[in-house]
């Protein structure tokens, strides 16, 4: 028995229908399917170079970090030179005279020991005291030439010894008097600013070691 509202489909004669059998289908052909395939080409190909420019900004934006770093390492290497030659600079002009004062300082030593060669029983005699003058006056001369140039006298007195700036000649025990500080003063130090031209050569007083006494050396610079 038959459904008469809804048929049976006829058997298939082995003839493949057509779309256009198909129910509900519509073929589009013309000018509707051409903008179709324009369209669908067009976003295609607007992928395809969204795609490329997101990877071109990508690596400009890895050159430019790159870039950026590079340029920041040069300007911090070219402000180092900038400061080491600023400096190189600078210690050339303080300490270009070093050779120069360090023969001066002969000079120097050679005015103190005449002065002190003179007995002072003669200093008064009026044949010796015009000589006593000019050699003082000539002494006081290089001294003051000395500290235009920065260069400083050194004539350490009952300080603690500072190996830094003093050179220890002999040590002898003194009474009283605890190791390690200067009691003489054999021949003057000088300074360059802040650099040592010639140690100050001293004698210092030796420890007792009955007394318990330490050696005091002082070697702040």
């Amino acid at each position: 028995m038959t459904d008469e509202t809804h048929p049976l489909p006829e058997e298939n004669d082995g003839v493949t229908p057509s779309p256009a059998d198909i129910p509900g289908y519509t073929e589009v052909t013309g000018p509707a399917a051409f903008k179709a395939q324009q369209k669908a080409a067009q976003e295609s190909e607007r992928a395809a170079e969204e795609t490329a420019l997101s990877e071109k900004i990508t690596q400009l934006e890895t050159s430019l970090a790159q870039g950026h770093d590079q340029m920041m390492r040069l300007a911090a290497d070219m402000e180092n030179l900038r400061k080491r030659a600023q400096r190189e600079r600078e210690d050339a002009g303080k300490y270009a005279v070093s050779s120069f004062a360090r023969d001066l300082l002969d000079v120097a030593d050679t005015f103190g020991r005449a002065l002190q060669s003179i007995p002072e029983d003669l200093r008064a005699d009026e044949r010796i005291s015009p000589l006593v003058t000019g050699i003082e006056a000539t002494s006081r001369a290089l001294m003051n030439c000395f500290e235009k140039y920065g260069i400083k006298k050194l004539e350490p007195m009952d300080e603690p010894f500072n190996p830094n700036f003093h050179e220890v000649m002999f040590e002898a025990p003194v009474p009283g008097k605890q190791g390690g500080i200067i009691i003489q003063l054999i021949e003057a130090g000088y300074m360059l600013h802040d650099r040592l031209l010639r140690p100050a050569r001293v004698g210092v007083s030796k420890a007792d070691p009955t007394a318990g006494a330490h050696h005091n050396v002082d070697t702040q610079a």
